[in-house]
């Protein structure tokens, strides 16, 4: 009998509007599809204008986000100031989590004024791609490159040299 895929919950705030990052985005989905199942959710964004403070946008979105977290998964947020992992630590940490039983990640990535606090307060690992900013769009592309590498390095194929 064998176990179940791990099951990645990627609750994106509005659409990858880039076609290049679009495209990329779509890649690495289809290429996961290989070693997890994966849940994509495009959420409603926020409209931002000069009327309605940051802040407010930023705990609109990050409500919208909590709300596609069910008991049990575990989170990921990504922030500037999360801790930075190595590929192969990545992969290692995702294997230590399928060890202990975990079955969903969710990996929450905020909007363009980034995640609220009640976000990474909920948050099981804050994790950085880097010290440098990305948009969102790009942190999407990263983190799904990253991942699917993450999973090559665990089968050994390759991929990640």
């Amino acid at each position: 009998m064998s176990k179940s895929p791990l099951h990645l919950i990627l609750p994106f705030i509005g659409r990858t509007k880039q076609p290049y990052l679009a495209a990329g985005v779509e890649d690495f989905q289809t290429r996961l599809g290989r070693f997890a199942r994966l849940t994509v959710r495009t959420l409603r964004e926020k409209r931002y204008s000069a009327k309605v403070p940051d802040a407010t946008i930023m705990l609109e979105e990050g409500r919208l986000l909590l709300d596609q977290v069910t008991s049990g998964v575990l989170v990921v947020a990504l922030a500037p100031a999360g801790r930075e992992l190595s590929s192969e630590e990545l992969a290692a940490l995702l294997t230590r989590w399928e060890e202990q039983g975990r079955k969903e990640i969710c990996f929450l990535i905020g909007g363009a004024v980034g995640l609220a606090p009640e976000v990474l307060a909920r948050a099981d690992l804050i994790l950085s791609l880097s010290r440098m900013t990305f948009t969102h769009e790009m942190a999407r592309f990263i983190l799904l490159e990253q991942v699917y590498r993450a999973f090559t390095i665990r089968a050994r194929t390759g991929y990640h040299k």
